[in-house]
């Protein structure tokens, strides 16, 4: 008799309520993935082009995940409401997929901040050593010197072996103030030392990608593990649908 109390109308609507609530938040997780992916690609870009040979396709994962679970999102709260199977089983495939794609994602992120160090010293390293203040490198360089007020690899005396120092002297994004900031003082090493910033980029951009990484990290692994309720909700109203041939309006 337990099995056939379970059998109600009562019940199907605590599972459908359910599963909509989670839909909402499954929505909201969306727009969080979405600006995430975007705060990344406009606040995070310079740094992490100067960390790999070519530009990073995570902002654009993440971007493009969040605007995929919006939709789904929108997708699933109409299934749930329309109460038809075929289109909770496809909900349920499409948030084991978004899991997949979020747990390798965060797992992807961990492991590329335990990396950055080495690779960040050897690639901005370069960049300065190269710089010629017009290619993508350079202007990353000179970003990443004026947001961070930050000046060579470790300090300005990094720009006296650069190829660009005899020519033009240090570059006028380490100047700490742009008043101040002459191009006869800046092709002298000992008068430029007065009015460059201090401190070098390497440590300032390491801390700053590993912190924002990790948080990043964290929010994808939170949104991904949270999928599972909302797999465990599809499942089982459609099962309880399918099996009890109920049809809801």
């Amino acid at each position: 008799m337990a099995p056939r109390r379970m059998e109600t109308k009562p019940v199907i609507f605590l599972l459908k309520s359910l599963l909509l609530l989670y839909c909402i938040v499954f929505w909201v997780s969306g727009v969080v993935l979405l600006s995430v992916g975007l705060w990344w690609s406009f606040m995070l870009g310079p740094y992490t082009s100067l960390i790999s040979s070519g530009p990073s396709i995570a902002p654009y994962v993440l971007t493009g995940t969040g605007a995929a679970i919006v939709l789904f999102g929108l997708f699933g709260c109409y299934a749930t409401c329309r109460g038809r199977c075929w289109m909770l089983k496809l909900y349920a495939v499409f948030l084991t997929l978004v899991f997949m794609t979020e747990l390798i994602a965060g797992i992807s992120g961990f492991v590329f901040r335990h990396e950055i160090q080495g690779t960040f010293l050897t690639t901005y390293s370069e960049a300065v050593m190269k710089y010629d203040g017009r290619d993508d490198r350079s202007l990353a360089v000179d970003g990443v010197q004026r947001r961070l007020h930050c000046c060579g690899v470790y300090n300005y005396t990094s720009w006296l072996s650069s190829v660009y120092f005899p020519v033009s002297g240090i570059p006028a994004s380490c100047c700490a103030s742009f008043a101040d900031c002459r191009d006869s003082e800046l092709r002298n090493a000992t008068l430029a030392a007065r009015i460059v910033h201090k401190q070098g980029c390497y440590d300032l951009v390491t801390s700053v990608i590993e912190g924002n990484l990790g948080i990043i990290a964290g929010v994808t692994f939170g949104i991904a593990f949270s999928q599972l309720i909302g797999l465990g909700l599809a499942c089982c109203l459609s099962r309880f649908i399918n099996t009890n041939q109920y049809e809801m309006v």
